[in-house]
C-alpha cells in the first residue's frame, strides 16, 4: 500500500522483479519507494510482499543528528502497522529478526528488488469465481 501521506502522489502497484529505490516525494511527509528512473511515481507495495535490498538496510536515527544505522539484513517483508492511528505512518518492514522498521525512516537512495507478492488465500468451502464458460458441472456416478 502507499502510506496515507502519499495518496496525492501518482502511484503504481509493485510487481515481481521491480527494481525500487527508497525516496522522498515532493510535498509528502513520508518516504516510500519509486521505480529506478521514475522518481515522481510512488510504487505501492501490498502487505506480505517480500523485498530484497541490494546492501544492508540503513535507517535514519532521530532528527538526523546522528549517523544512519546499518542493519545486518537484506531481506524484509512489507507490512502495515498502527492502522488504528490515522495520522501516523503505516508502511513498515518486518526483518527476519522480527524487528519492525517504518519505511519513512529508511535512508534515501537504497535499492531493492520485489521478490514475491503476497499469496491470495482461497477460502475453504467457497468456489473460485470463474467465467461461465469454464464452470464445469460435476458428473454423477449412479
Amino acid at each position: 500500500m502507499c502510506d496515507y501521506s502519499l495518496h496525492h502522489v501518482m502511484s503504481t502497484p509493485a510487481k515481481v522483479g521491480d527494481e525500487l529505490v527508497s525516496t522522498s516525494f515532493p510535498n509528502a511527509s513520508t518516504r516510500g519507494f519509486c521505480a529506478v528512473g521514475h522518481p515522481e511515481v510512488a510504487v505501492c507495495v501490498m502487505p506480505g510482499t517480500e523485498l530484497a535490498f541490494h546492501a544492508d538496510i540503513e535507517c535514519d536515527r532521530g532528527l538526523g543528528l546522528l549517523p544512519s544505522r546499518k542493519i545486518a539484513a537484506r531481506v524484509a517483508r512489507f507490512r502495515q502497522v498502527d492502522l488504528d492511528k490515522p495520522h501516523l505512518h503505516h508502511d513498515a518492514l518486518e526483518l527476519p529478526s522480527g524487528e519492525i522498521l517504518k519505511v519513512t525512516n529508511l535512508v534515501e537512495g537504497q535499492r531493492l528488488t520485489v521478490l514475491q507478492l503476497p499469496a491470495t488465500p482461497e477460502l475453504e468451502g467457497e468456489e473460485r469465481a470463474m467465467p461461465a464458460e469454464e464452470v464445469r458441472q460435476p458428473f454423477m456416478i449412479f
